[in-house]
């Protein structure tokens, strides 16, 4: 039968309609940071391998993300076919059988190449639930000239209190110079994180081995005090709203000395295109309560892509989550922007990689402080819970949150350090109560 130009036509038509209507799409719940951003721009690489695969992106800031992606797993509402999660949540949602285990990323995944302290965070029962797109400890990162110019050396290990007499040298309320910048923005991944690693280095824990909330502790007390007096002599202005990607912003305009943070923000504050100090920056580890401690409280960190148990997208997910945390987006990355930008913290060839050790000059910190951290045992005296910069238990994210309120509130002035540590008591051991672990 000859098929006239009409027929002809409708039935392209036709065709292209079932084309469309056979594509899958994946929405995809992102944090707005520089990495996750980056990796938006470069998915055609993705696409053009699997065009019957479209990628939808909901980018939200850090908190607002958290919250969204936790109401809608927990209530099965299957807004979102990825999430973007951490290590926090992995072993919890994954235990409540609300994550699909990763058992299919690609012929050439290499799992085993994943750096172990990060795999194993990621992991239940033996079974990856989530694939690590960037992993982190925290690390000082500092201004050179400034400390040159205050006739400052950082030692190999240094402690607190050389970093607040360094910050009161650096300090330059003229010039915009900030001695510190650190997180105040409420939040439980936001000022908890530091805020948890730093009286975590100052020998506080949240809870004694009995879950006894303990911020009535003298070591509690301590490192709020230092933090609140070292913020308000050498912070920068309305420090209380600011997070990780302000203090980011602050330290690329040269308005920071130091920023004790996130590992994975070096290659941005190194980046000439966005950072007016790129050559000015080196890094030193977390600091140490005295000289003689070992315990820098080494935070672990991955922002991880995983998929709803629920999902009736698993295979499609798998592939892209399978691209975006493989070796090859490593040389996709290092092809558009460079080696010293590719996702770092997360596979052991990538800092085998001599290309990336000669354009990161961060990296061997950076693995340093990843290898270094021990979420087994977060702090100086035992508990209970796991975690670093967070207590693995299903509470502590809307306990944390709280906290996280209080303390911003003490850090803006509207409480003192004593009243924000007995109402973080009072709501801990109330948090407690109703979750059955005290009496």
């Amino acid at each position: 039968m000859k098929l006239t130009p009409i027929l002809l036509g409708g039935l392209t038509a036709v065709l292209l309609s079932g084309s469309a209507l056979a594509a899958t799409t994946l929405t995809i719940a992102t944090v707005n940071n520089d990495d996750m951003i980056r990796m938006q721009k470069l998915t055609d690489d993705f696409t053009k391998s699997n065009p019957d695969i479209q990628l939808q992106w909901v980018t939200m800031e850090e908190n607002q993300l958290r919250q969204k992606v936790t109401t809608d797993i927990a209530t099965k509402g299957g807004q979102y076919d990825i999430l973007t999660i951490g290590n926090y949540e992995v072993p919890i949602w994954a235990k409540q059988g609300w994550l699909a285990p990763l058992d299919n990323l690609g012929a050439d995944y290499d799992q085993a190449d994943l750096l172990k302290p990060i795999a194993d965070s990621l992991s239940y029962n033996g079974k990856l639930y989530a694939a690590p797109f960037y992993g982190e400890s925290w690390m000082i990162h500092y201004r050179k000239d400034l400390f040159d110019k205050a006739g400052l050396t950082m030692p190999e290990s240094p402690t607190w209190d050389f970093i607040k007499q360094a910050a009161d040298k650096i300090t330059d309320k003229s010039a915009g110079v900030n001695g510190v910048c650190f997180r105040g923005k409420a939040g439980w991944g936001e000022n908890m994180a530091f805020l948890t690693a730093l009286a975590n280095s100052f020998g506080a824990r949240w809870f004694d081995e009995k879950w006894q909330p303990q911020f009535d502790s003298p070591e509690w007390k301590n490192a709020l005090q230092f933090y609140v007096d070292i913020m308000k002599a050498d912070g920068p202005a309305g420090a209380s709203t600011n997070g990780y990607n302000e203090n980011l912003t602050l330290f690329q305009q040269g308005k920071c000395g130091m920023w004790i943070d996130a590992t994975v923000a070096a290659s941005a504050l190194t980046d000439p295109k966005q950072s007016t100090v790129a050559s000015n920056v080196a890094w030193a580890v977390a600091p140490t309560i005295s000289a003689d401690s070992k315990d820098h409280g080494n935070w672990l960190w991955s922002w991880s892509l995983a998929i709803p148990a629920s999902s009736q997208k698993i295979d499609a997910a798998e592939k892209f989550i399978g691209w975006a945390t493989s070796k090859h987006y490593d040389e996709v990355v290092a092809a558009a922007d460079g080696w010293a930008l590719a996702p770092p913290g997360t596979r052991t060839s990538l800092y085998q990689n001599a290309d990336y050790q000669k354009a990161a000059p961060f990296a061997t910190a950076t693995l340093n402080a990843i290898m270094a951290a021990d979420t087994q045992h977060p702090t100086v005296k035992p508990v209970p819970y796991t975690g670093g910069q967070f207590v693995s238990i299903p509470e502590f994210q809307g306990l944390g949150d709280t906290v996280g309120q209080i303390f911003s509130a003490v850090l803006a002035g509207q409480t003192s350090v004593d009243d924000g540590l007995k109402q973080a008591q009072d709501v801990a051991v109330r948090t407690m109560k109703k979750g059955g672990y005290l009496k």
